[in-house]
């Protein structure tokens, strides 16, 4: 590709870069877990690929899974080590996130995997105040 990054076949520009952290998530166990592709989930735990792995922002498939509802993900990650309530360094947990959404279903089961409700993000938010908001 030329300087002004052309594609090759035409004159028109490029519309769309993507960026190595941002090809590393899509084929890393967050996008998984955020799109809800439980099998895909299955084939990168069969391949060692850690449960708590965090991206470049410190999220986990976990805060992922619960942020979008899916709560059969949720189940397989906590079924496969996940912890319960990793924190961001801003404090965000799976549960704050999952009660933020509205996902009851998995706030009940992050609770039942012993999700601390006590832990609240740099705001002072806990997953109470987020349920209420």
């Amino acid at each position: 590709m030329s300087a002004k990054q052309h594609c090759s076949c035409c004159s028109k520009p490029v519309s769309a870069h993507q960026t190595l952290e941002e090809m590393d998530f899509e084929r890393g166990i967050w996008s998984a877990a955020l799109d809800g592709d439980l099998d895909r989930l299955r084939s990168l735990v069969q391949k060692g690929i850690d449960p708590n792995l965090r991206d470049s922002a410190g999220y986990t498939a976990l805060h992922y899974g619960s942020r979008s509802g899916h709560l059969a993900v949720c189940a397989f990650l906590l079924e496969n080590g996940a912890c319960a309530s990793p924190q961001t360094p801003g404090g965000a947990t799976p549960l704050l996130r999952a009660a933020y959404c509205g996902h009851l279903d998995v706030v009940r089961l992050l609770l039942q995997h012993r999700a601390d409700p006590m832990l609240s993000d740099d705001d002072g938010a806990s997953p109470l105040h987020k349920q209420a908001a």
